[in-house]
């Protein structure tokens, strides 16, 4: 067993783990980033679709994919990467009741059903929380806007509308206003640009990343701890740092698949608290666009079971995504399992010939290619993302307290300020607790842990 020590340990190469080893390292802290993949970026994964005759290749998202509004932790690392971007614009349509046509009012009349919700929130008791589906009830929402907005707040947040608090909604409605949500970004090259901007600029500061070391067992005690899982078939590794930031996903931390030795602190309760939701999507690339409706960016068809579909817009690539979230990608994998990917695809083919009148036979003739990750089959993510339900607004608060100026957590589901799921949480969350771990010199306790 090869064993090795530094100043601090970073468990993920994810956004969260990149943001805080290179602000770490650029303080001349000696850095390790473990991760269990063989890549940088964990839920964010493009892949590169060669076309042949010298053509660049297309980059396909298989995990996040949008720069969500003005995020200053985002926009901050685009520009000083200088990566070029392209705002979302294009039309939006809707397939209901077999009738595809531009989305109007009735489209609009769900988001007012979410800006009205702060309101009622602010009229309840001190404290009151309530999950959407008793938020729709109590508020005497119109069945029909009702059901609209509980379908995007599913797809939008991965997230049981029985479960999920307005009191996280309401929060998560205030932050999005502040950065401007409603306008949507891509990294024209991919986003996993952007981790690998930071694992660049990680290592020139110094820092080290170890790939494919998948942490099994955490043992610490204030001022000290170590990290221990297999290498490859028959070996083990063994690191051991003054402090560690641990980035794993929320589904990771709630599975009990790393073990904690002793637990730290209320963080276990604190997870168990939130939830983690699930995602099926797939990215099919056509030799055209068959599909012919003009400028089509977002297409909603909320009766089917791929209910979300976007375009390259404003890219001219014929390129499709599907995207189920939230109790429709539970009811899927009962339909279609995603570890049976072609199953996944012919369901996708089928909806798109109901959608735009045309035979299933004639849309698979024109696939190029397609992808699709199992993200809650995969067992480092557990899941897409996190939300808060009802009553459990403050248990990302509690997560981001450091344990014994020893251990500290960061993720999207440790933020504070409404912005769950999204990659610029994630980036905050890891500047924030490099900045609480600079801040708290290390402390060690009289037993040294390699001895205990």
């Amino acid at each position: 067993m090869k064993s090795e020590k530094y100043d601090v340990l970073i468990l993920g190469a994810g956004a969260a783990g990149l943001a805080a080893g290179r602000q770490l390292a650029a303080a001349g802290k000696r850095v390790v980033i473990v991760e269990a993949r063989d890549r940088v970026g964990g839920r964010i994964f493009t892949v590169p679709r060669p076309l042949g005759s010298g053509a660049a290749p297309i980059p396909m998202e298989l995990g996040a994919e949008f720069i969500h509004g003005l995020p200053r932790s985002t926009w901050d690392l685009v520009h000083e990467a200088r990566l070029a971007t392209d705002e979302l614009g294009g039309t939006q349509w809707c397939f209901d009741d077999g009738l595809l046509h531009p989305c109007g009012e009735e489209h609009r009349e769900a988001f007012e059903v979410l800006e009205r919700m702060p309101e009622w929130l602010a009229a309840q008791p001190p404290g009151s929380d309530a999950t959407f589906a008793e938020y729709l009830a109590r508020a005497g929402i119109k069945t029909a806007h009702a059901v609209r907005a509980a379908a995007y707040v599913e797809g939008f947040n991965a997230a049981d509308r029985n479960i999920i608090g307005v009191a996280a909604l309401a929060r998560q409605q205030r932050a999005e206003n502040d950065i401007q949500a409603d306008r949507i970004f891509r990294i024209r090259t991919g986003y996993s640009a952007l981790p690998q901007f930071l694992a660049d600029q990680f290592r020139l500061s110094g820092g080290t990343i170890l790939f494919e070391r998948p942490v099994r067992a955490i043992r610490w005690t204030r001022g000290a701890v170590s990290v221990s899982g297999p290498l490859g078939e028959d070996q083990t590794f063994e690191l051991h740092a003054d402090q560690a930031v641990i980035t794993l996903p929320l589904g990771v931390l709630q599975a009990g698949a790393v073990r904690f030795d002793p637990q730290p602190g209320d963080i276990a309760n604190q997870a168990a608290r939130m939830a983690m939701g699930p995602v099926v999507r797939q990215t099919l690339l056509f030799d055209s666009p068959f599909w012919g409706t003009a400028n089509l960016s977002f297409l909603f068809a909320r009766q089917e079971m791929l209910p979300t579909w976007w375009t390259a817009m404003p890219e001219s690539t014929p390129m499709i995504t599907s995207w189920v979230a939230g109790p429709k990608a539970v009811a899927l994998a009962g339909k279609v399992t995603h570890r049976e990917p072609r199953a996944l695809l012919e369901e996708a083919l089928s909806v798109l010939a109901r959608i735009f009148g045309v035979s299933s036979a004639a849309i698979r003739t024109r696939l190029v290619s397609w992808q699709t990750h199992d993200w809650q089959g995969d067992d480092y993510s557990r899941g897409a993302y996190s939300y808060a339900p009802s009553g459990a607004a403050d248990a990302s608060l509690r997560m981001t307290q450091p344990v014994e100026g020893t251990l500290y957590f960061a993720g999207e589901h440790t933020d504070t300020e409404g912005h769950w799921g999204t990659v610029h949480a994630a980036l905050s969350s890891g500047q924030r607790a490099a900045e609480q771990l600079l801040d708290t010199p290390p402390r060690r306790d009289a037993a040294d842990l390699r001895v205990r």
